[in-house]
């Protein structure tokens, strides 16, 4: 199942700037992401912000948010206080 919503996503270099979006639109999956971040659901991101989208895009979205984190060495580092002088 989760093949066939991988399937939704495309990389092409002279679309959105090579970004990940949902093949056939310039719909990018960081779009959809922060969105979904933001706290707006399904639904809502389908009837107000894009309308061409579909509930499987954007699981879709997910899946391939999922695979990358899973298939990639994530480190965090705590950013360094710096004293006025």
């Amino acid at each position: 199942m989760r093949n066939n919503l991988l399937e939704r996503i495309a990389i092409v270099p002279s679309i959105c700037h090579g970004k990940p979006h949902i093949r056939g639109t310039r719909i990018m999956v960081e779009q959809v992401l922060d969105l979904l971040s933001d706290g707006a659901g399904p639904n809502e991101i389908i009837s107000e912000d894009f309308p061409d989208l579909t509930s499987e895009d954007i699981r879709a979205c997910i899946a391939f948010a999922n695979q990358f984190l899973a298939n990639d060495e994530i480190h965090l580092y705590e950013a360094q206080r710096v004293e006025a002088a």
